[in-house]
């Protein structure tokens, strides 16, 4: 989880790509736009930080503090990871939760 947040940072989409799992719901077919999405994603975006908040067998728990221009779009997602030939790649989101009007005001 934490290298993938890494590679937002970065802007290394093809990070982010291939450690997607090519039989989850997120995998594109169009890795060029794909790529671009991600690229254009990882640029409007300042990343905050990253807090693990549970790791369980195949799931991990975290919130991502980000910012878009000024408006908060911060989240807490429980994600799923399958490993396949000894790497541990992303699924997709059991459940995300956005930042609240709450916690934008602050």
């Amino acid at each position: 989880m934490r290298s993938r947040y890494s590679a937002y940072v970065l802007n290394r989409a093809d990070y982010i790509m291939q450690t997607t799992d090519p039989n989850g719901p997120m995998w594109q077919t169009d890795s060029a736009a794909w790529r671009a999405a991600l690229e254009g994603f990882s640029r409007q975006t300042r990343f905050v930080g990253l807090t693990i908040l549970a790791v369980d067998a195949d799931t991990v728990t975290f919130h991502a503090a980000l910012f878009q221009d000024t408006r908060d779009v911060s989240f807490t997602e429980i994600s799923v990871f399958r490993q396949r030939g000894g790497r541990w790649l992303y699924v997709s989101a059991l459940e995300t939760k956005s930042a609240t009007r709450e916690q934008t005001e602050r």
